[in-house]
């Protein structure tokens, strides 16, 4: 099947059909995942069983128009974009952060719901205006993603030296690293992670990443600290939450009182209940009741009892197909922006599905990340199928299948409908021809002689 698979993978518009795929079967099961696991408690709170999915389709059809919007742009108004939609975030970040603590400090009135100031609410990591609720974090990591693209790809070959790459890189990460890692250090966690993507894509130095490590190392530990003083869900004399967070994986379970490790043993029970194949799609048990965020942070673990260790490979085989397609179109994209925004995207995406998988199965600690695609949420979602639509729009700018498209442009409606022709690369012009083998063996052979 090697020669099969590799012809296919060789064909110009390959990573642009792979991309496709990978995401939509996640996204078909992530809409069937959610709806199992939230079918008996939306039935048993207002009785209609669809109330948590019909959400989810709401918002996964916002997520298509994101991705067919992304798709359409060019890489210009992209870097145009970014500088945009990072301000915006980090407006509403501040505004969030701010309502926060003006409650953690009782300025504001505090109740079950968040904490109000006029027609906004803050509810941890929501912000809400009226009806509508957003989290700024998500549209900071797209942001992120195309202004430092266009950012580094400006200064090109000068990011060697510590001037250059700190203006203004640090301070922007470093505003977001408060703004950010003050409600959500699993967010923070995932920022850094696709900040480390761009700079390697860009060929920093290993010294300079020596150093940013420990500098996002002490900045971790301080977030960490920050939360026995009221930071995020935290309060003053209360046990620090994300310390414990990192603590609960060296103790023994049974001997654990807390709510994590409560968590803990709920994930673990329902990954041991599905064993090799499952029990089946909605006969899970431990979803009903007993295990915590089953439709969000955990629900993993709700796959693994209902579609066992198959449908588990399964989805971790799918986001390994998605990481290999982008960094494919990062490696075969010309433009280095679309290089470096290619880069940080599938580094954002990989980076969040193992931190939320590690922290199911116990092998690194509980952040409260959603799964991309498959867990629910709205901002989330939406923010992740407009990433996917902008790594679609550089699939099809690979010059290969640029030069496909041209030499064959579909219809002229398909490109009105669905996306317009990508720019058209150089031509590939011929090199110097060489003389034939013979004659220069007989040259050689003639000055030998001779």
């Amino acid at each position: 099947m090697l020669p099969a698979v590799h012809g296919l993978l060789a064909r110009p518009l390959s990573s642009y059909y792979l991309l496709i795929a990978s995401s939509a079967l996640l996204l078909l099961i992530g809409l069937t995942m959610v709806f199992s696991a939230t079918a008996v408690r939306a039935y048993a709170e207002d009785g209609n069983a669809f109330t948590a999915v019909r959400n989810q389709l709401i918002f996964a059809t916002l997520g298509l128009v994101g991705f067919w919007v992304c798709q359409r742009l060019p890489a210009t108004t992209l870097r145009f974009l970014g500088v945009y939609i990072l301000g915006a975030a980090v407006v509403l970040l501040g505004v969030l952060d701010l309502i926060g603590a003006l409650g953690s400090l009782h300025v504001l009135p505090v109740t079950k719901q968040g904490v109000y100031l006029g027609p906004l609410r803050a509810d941890l990591l929501w912000l809400y205006v009226g009806p509508l609720g957003l989290q700024p974090a998500e549209f900071a990591k797209l942001g992120v993603v195309l202004w430092g693209a266009d950012i580094i790809a400006r200064k090109g070959a000068s990011l060697g030296y510590w001037r250059e790459l700190s203006m203004p890189l640090f301070p922007v990460v470093g505003l977001l690293f408060v703004l950010v890692g003050y409600n959500d250090l699993g967010t923070m966690l995932v920022l850094l992670s696709l900040i480390i993507g761009l700079l390697w894509a860009a060929g920093i130095r290993l010294r300079i990443f020596g150093a940013l490590g420990v500098l996002g190392l002490a900045g971790i530990g301080l977030l960490i600290a920050a939360a026995s003083r009221g930071a995020g869900s935290g309060a003053e004399g209360e046990p620090n939450y994300r310390l414990a967070r990192i603590t609960v994986l060296f103790q023994s379970l049974d001997k654990c009182g807390s709510d994590l490790c409560y968590q803990l043993l709920q994930g673990r029970s329902a990954i041991y209940e599905g064993g090799w194949f499952g029990v089946g799609l909605g006969k899970g048990a431990l979803k009903w009741n007993w295990l915590p965020a089953a439709d969000n942070d955990f629900i993993f673990a709700v796959v693994a009892e209902e579609l066992g260790v198959v449908g588990c490979m399964v989805i971790v085989a799918l986001f390994a197909v998605l990481a290999y397609t982008g960094f494919r179109i990062a490696r075969r994209v010309d433009d280095p922006f679309r290089r470096l925004a290619a880069t940080g995207i599938t580094t954002w995406l990989v980076a969040q599905a193992v931190i939320n998988i590690g922290g199911v199965i116990g092998i690194l600690p509980i952040t409260g990340l959603p799964l991309p695609f498959i867990s629910s949420g709205g901002s989330a979602l939406v923010v992740t199928m407009a990433g996917v639509g902008i790594l679609a729009s550089f699939a099809r700018a690979e010059p290969d299948a640029a030069r496909a498209l041209h030499a064959r442009p579909p219809a002229r409606w398909v490109r009105l409908v669905w996306a317009p022709l990508p720019p058209r690369p150089p031509v590939r012009r011929p090199g110097p021809l060489r003389p034939p083998a013979q004659k220069m063996g007989a040259t050689r052979g003639a000055g030998r002689r001779r």
